[in-house]
């Protein structure tokens, strides 16, 4: 609406006033969250996602793992994403021309795999998803064995968390870029890794003797999840929640001091003190101390009072809503990491299959799209090559061969007569195949298939697979029926 002003402008020039009103027009918003009349300012506005990093990714870190170390939902949270995404181990398949070879390589390899001696490569693989989604990232380090170690191929994997990385280190290096500890060359490759030479907060580290080295980037497998365009280093999963669930902890710990409150039965006494018996070191003796202690009021017991005294119970009332507030922000939280509340809480009073049912699916699809965009390609495709290359340098196999499949762990069924039953329908109305269904349940079909062909025959030359078909439909003959049966006329 044009004010007075406006409206003088426009009498006497109309020109003019019909550009002020344009150019007040150019300062209205389409949003109303640029609206200026908008207090909220966020932190380092336009900053990159690696000055983010540098300025805030410690600190989140430090906290993250404080939360883990203590808080009973935060660490079931993190076991159950881990045990969905990675679970018993997602397993390599070479797929390509020695195949045969290089899986049995693999099998006695993943055995010997952690140059440290705690894992076996699967073991490797949920320790790295474990760190990745606690710290926001991790290092694994190649290390290169000789021949004489004896090892199936002469590679080992070095764990490492993201501490060992110098995120002070920026600056250049010959003509590359140094940002937060990771060195990049001139068109935005990653080149070395800056690493201490030990981990900075081992009781062992001597101040001021750690130095950091520089470590090619060929030997060096960073595993985390980028979520801006440029970024170069991971955020922990727990960095939304933080606050919310120190609040939370700090409002249950207030909660138990009230509770405690409640339980405790006091009384106030007012009149004369002075002919109050004195219990054996309680409240002192002699008049005129002030309040003292009465002593403890046993259950049934009659005690008898002076004369003139007045007695004032004191019974704290419970506050109500401190369940439901605690289950709101509880929900919030499993949100904020990625996880079915149920799962974060152990809590299934509310749940019906339906639901359960939908929620479950979301959860699978988020699991899946950090299995196959995240954990395969990041961390498991590169360190399969390492091993093939090994293999080939070792002369265990003759091409560099690096086809593989990767089959992840199989989801349980919700209710298995209804989930086969449907999967059954969508291939027999050619809306999906066999090996489409095995695939999804983490089996590889080839393998599936195989292990079916070489199964029929044993059962054949043993002459028993009619008799296992016999049982499966439950028509199984009897001797006495097929007795009575008359014989087939010709």
């Amino acid at each position: 609406m044009p004010n007075v002003l406006d409206r003088i402008v426009g009498w006497v020039s109309p020109h003019a006033g019909i550009a002020r009103h344009f150019a007040r027009q150019q300062l209205a918003r389409a949003y109303e969250a640029a609206s200026p009349r908008d207090t909220w300012r966020p932190r380092r506005a336009g900053a990159s996602a690696n000055a983010d990093h540098k300025a805030d990714a410690r600190t989140v870190r430090t906290k993250a793992r404080a939360l883990v170390q203590n808080v009973p939902y935060i660490r079931a949270g993190l076991e159950g994403l881990v045990s969905a995404a990675v679970g018993t181990g997602i397993l390599p398949r070479a797929t390509g021309r020695e195949k045969d070879v290089l899986n049995k390589l693999f099998a006695e390899w993943s055995k010997v795999c952690d140059a440290d001696g705690r894992f076996d490569f699967f073991g490797l693989t949920k320790a790295a998803d474990t760190a990745m989604e606690q710290d926001g990232e991790v290092l694994v380090r190649l290390r290169w064995r000789r021949a004489s170690d004896g090892l199936p191929v002469p590679l080992q994997l070095q764990l490492l968390e993201i501490d060992w990385l110098d995120d002070s280190k920026t600056g250049t290096y010959q003509s590359n870029t140094i940002i937060n500890g990771i060195e990049y060359s001139p068109l935005g490759a990653v080149a070395a890794y800056w690493l201490w030479d030990q981990h900075p907060g081992e009781v062992s580290t001597v101040r001021g003797r750690a130095q950091s080295q520089r470590v090619s980037a060929d030997v060096i497998v960073h595993l985390f999840s980028p979520e801006r365009p440029g970024q170069g280093r991971g955020f922990s999963r727990f960095a939304s929640v933080i606050s919310r669930v120190r609040d939370l902890q700090l409002y249950e710990d207030a909660e138990l001091a009230r509770k405690n409150l409640e339980t405790r039965l006091s009384v106030l006494a007012s009149g004369d003190m002075t002919q109050m018996e004195n219990p054996a070191g309680l409240g002192g003796a002699g008049e005129g101390q002030g309040a003292r202690d009465l002593g403890d009021l046993g259950g049934g017991t009659v005690v008898g009072m002076p004369a003139g005294m007045n007695f004032t119970v004191v019974e704290p009332k419970a506050a109500p809503g401190y369940v439901d507030y605690v289950k709101y922000q509880l929900h919030l939280i499993a949100a904020g990491i990625g996880v079915p509340y149920e799962m974060l809480t152990g809590d299934m009073s509310g749940v019906n299959f339906s639901s359960a049912r939908v929620r479950l699916l979301d959860f699978r699809r988020s699991v899946q799209q950090l299995q196959w965009l995240v954990l395969i390609p990041k961390l498991l495709e590169p360190l399969w090559g390492a091993f093939v290359e090994a293999a080939y340098l070792a002369g265990k196999v003759k091409s560099r061969d690096k086809s593989v499949d990767f089959s992840p762990p199989k989801w349980d069924y919700v209710n298995p007569e209804q989930d086969v039953k449907a999967d059954l329908a969508e291939i027999g109305a050619g809306l999906s195949s066999i090996s489409e269904k095995l695939r999804q349940r983490g089996y590889d079909p080839k393998v599936v298939f195989a292990e079916l062909e070489s199964d029929i025959k044993d059962l054949q030359g043993r002459g028993i697979l009619d008799v296992l078909l016999f049982m499966q439909r439950g028509n199984m003959p009897t001797e006495q029926g097929a007795q009575d049966k008359p014989a087939k006329q010709v």
